[in-house]
C-alpha cells in the first residue's frame, strides 16, 4: 500500500498543477521535438524547485531577503539553463538550432555573467518583493484576469487595480536605479537623465538623437522598453529580458491560452480528457489537472528531493507517453516556431526588437505537398493524418474563409503579426498564403511551416493542427522585418481558394 500523500506532497502537486503547463510550453518553444521537450521540462521543474528552497533556506539562515525570482519565471530560466547544459554535454542535437546558436552567443552570457551587465528586466524583477513581482508577471506576461490573480495571490480583488499600478511604478523605479548602476560608455551615460524624463510621459516626444542611439544601443533599448510604462510595451520587455531568447514566441502562446481560457476552455482533467479524441479542433488548456491527480494517488506528488524527474519514475514516464499528443498550453496550436520554416521565437525579447531570434529549421523547406507559391501548387494530394489528404492547392473547389491580420507589436525594423483564419468548411489539413507590398521579410514564425519567395509567403498546417472544424479558426503568429513601409497584406488565399479580409 502507498504512503499517504503528506502536506508537502499536496504543496508540491499545487505548484506542479500551477506552473507546468508554463514551463512546458518553453520547454516546447527551445527543443526539436516532443519527447526532448517533456524531458527538458521535468529537468528544469526539479532543478527549479531545488534553487527555490535553497534560496528560502538561505533567507531563514541568514535573516536576509536574498533576490529571487516569482516561481513561473523562475522555472523558465532553470528551462534556459538546463537547455545550456545539455549543449555543453552532447545533447545539443535536441534542442532547436536556433537556441543553439543564441546559447553559443554573446546574448546568453548575458545571463550568467556579471549581475550588472545581466538585462534590466531580470533585475528589476528580481529586485522586486516577491509577491509583488508574481502580481505583475502573471497579469503581464501570463495575461491572466487581474481577478484570477488576486484570488491566485489572496489579494483584495477591489484594491487589485491600484496595487497593480503601483507595482508597476516601483518595476519602473527598480529598473531605472538598475540602469544607472549599469556600466556604460559616456554617450549612454549622457542620455540617461533624458530617457528617463521621455519615458515617463505618454505625450512626450523622442528627440531624434536619442531615437538614433536608441536603435544602436540594445541596453539603453532595453532600459527604455522597461521604463515606458505605457504604449502596451511592458509584457514584451518583462519576456524578453528575464525569459531572453523565445520570449516573444512564449509571450504569444502564453496570451492565447489565457483567451482560450476566458473562452470557456477549462484547466482541469475533464478538459484535457474531454478533447484526446479531437485534440486539433479546439483550443486544449491543460492536462495538469490529470497528472497531478494520478500523481497525489500514487503517493508521488512530485516530491522533488525524493524521485527526480527525468529519472524513470511513473510520473515522469506518463509526462512522457502523452508527449505525442501534448498541447502544452491552451492553444489549438502550439508549435515550436523556426526561422525559414518553422519560426520559434520569442514572444519576447528584451525591449522592443528580438535579438535573441535567430534562424533554423525544424521541418522541410517547402510545405508538404505544395509548392511556395498557392497559385503553383500541386494538384496531387498527400496521405494526411488518419487516411486525410493534404489539399490540393488547386482553385478548383476554393476553401471559403475570412482572414484578420492583426499586427500586435512595430518597432524600428521589425514587427509581430497575427493571422486568424476562419474557415467555411472543414478541413483535414490547410495552407495560406498572402503578398506584402512593402517588401517584409518573415523571419519567425509559430503554429506553421513557413516558406517565403519574393513577396510572397506560405505557412502550411502542423501535425497537430491540420484539422479545423466547419465554422472554425486557427492562426500562425510570426515575426518579420520592415524597412520603408509595413502596410498590411490585402488578399489572402486559403488552399488556393481567396480570403475575405476582415478589418
Amino acid at each position: 500500500m502507498p504512503d499517504l500523500p503528506t502536506p508537502q506532497d499536496a504543496a508540491e502537486a499545487a505548484l506542479f498543477s500551477e506552473c507546468w503547463d508554463a514551463v512546458l510550453s518553453y520547454a516546447d518553444l527551445c527543443t526539436s521535438g516532443s519527447a526532448a521537450s517533456t524531458q527538458l521540462a521535468t529537468e528544469a521543474f526539479t532543478h527549479g524547485i531545488h534553487e527555490a528552497r535553497s534560496a528560502t533556506g538561505r533567507t531563514k539562515a541568514t535573516g536576509r531577503r536574498s533576490p529571487r525570482l516569482p516561481r513561473i519565471p523562475l522555472l523558465l530560466n532553470a528551462v534556459r539553463t538546463t537547455a545550456a547544459a545539455w549543449e555543453a554535454h552532447g545533447q545539443g542535437h535536441r534542442l532547436d538550432p536556433d537556441l543553439r546558436l543564441w546559447l553559443n552567443s554573446e546574448k546568453a552570457a548575458r545571463y550568467t555573467g556579471p549581475p550588472l551587465h545581466r538585462p534590466v528586466a531580470l533585475r528589476g524583477l528580481k529586485d522586486l518583493q516577491e509577491p509583488d513581482a508574481a502580481l505583475l508577471w502573471l497579469v503581464e506576461v501570463e495575461a491572466l484576469p487581474l481577478p484570477a490573480v488576486a484570488r491566485r495571490l489572496g489579494l483584495d480583488p477591489v484594491a487589485a487595480a491600484e496595487e497593480l499600478g503601483q507595482v508597476r511604478a516601483l518595476f519602473r523605479d527598480r529598473c531605472h536605479r538598475n540602469h544607472l548602476d549599469t556600466p556604460m560608455d559616456a554617450d549612454c551615460r549622457s542620455y540617461a537623465r533624458l530617457l528617463d524624463a521621455v519615458t515617463r510621459s505618454p505625450g512626450a516626444e523622442t528627440p531624434e538623437d536619442l531615437s538614433q542611439h536608441l536603435a544602436r544601443c540594445v541596453e539603453c533599448a532595453e532600459a527604455a522598453a522597461c521604463l515606458r510604462l505605457h504604449g502596451g510595451g511592458l509584457p514584451a520587455a518583462l519576456a524578453g529580458g528575464v525569459i531572453g531568447w523565445g520570449g516573444l514566441a512564449y509571450l504569444e502562446r502564453r496570451r492565447r491560452a489565457a483567451e482560450a481560457g476566458l473562452a470557456g476552455g477549462r484547466t482541469d482533467a475533464a478538459s484535457d480528457t474531454g478533447l484526446a479524441e479531437n485534440r486539433e479542433a479546439a483550443p486544449r488548456i491543460g492536462r495538469t489537472g490529470l497528472l497531478v491527480a494520478a500523481v497525489i494517488v500514487s503517493g508521488l506528488a512530485l516530491t522533488v528531493s525524493l524521485m527526480p524527474f527525468g529519472s524513470g519514475n511513473d510520473g515522469a514516464a506518463s509526462a512522457r507517453g502523452e508527449a505525442a499528443d501534448r498541447q502544452p498550453v491552451a492553444d489549438p496550436a502550439v508549435s515550436s516556431p523556426a526561422a525559414t520554416t518553422r519560426a520559434k521565437g520569442s514572444l519576447g525579447s528584451p525591449g522592443p526588437a528580438d535579438p535573441s531570434v535567430g534562424t533554423g529549421s525544424k521541418s522541410d523547406p517547402e510545405p508538404q505537398g505544395t509548392t511556395s507559391s498557392p497559385a503553383h501548387a500541386t494538384s496531387a494530394a498527400t496521405p494526411g493524418p488518419k487516411g486525410s489528404a493534404q489539399p490540393s492547392g488547386t482553385t478548383k473547389d476554393p476553401a471559403y474563409c475570412a482572414v484578420k491580420y492583426d499586427v500586435v507589436d512595430q518597432w524600428t525594423d521589425g514587427f509581430q503579426a497575427t493571422v486568424t483564419v476562419t474557415s467555411v468548411k472543414a478541413l483535414d489539413s490547410w495552407q495560406i498564403g498572402w503578398s506584402f507590398g512593402d517588401g517584409q521579410r518573415v523571419t519567425q514564425m509559430w503554429d506553421g511551416a513557413v516558406a517565403q519567395s519574393g513577396s510572397h509567403v506560405t505557412a502550411t498546417a502542423e501535425e497537430y493542427n491540420r484539422s479545423v472544424a466547419a465554422g472554425g479558426s486557427f492562426a500562425v503568429g510570426f515575426l518579420g522585418s520592415w524597412h520603408d513601409g509595413n502596410a498590411a497584406p490585402d488578399t489572402f488565399t486559403l488552399n488556393g481558394g481567396r480570403c475575405t479580409t476582415a478589418h
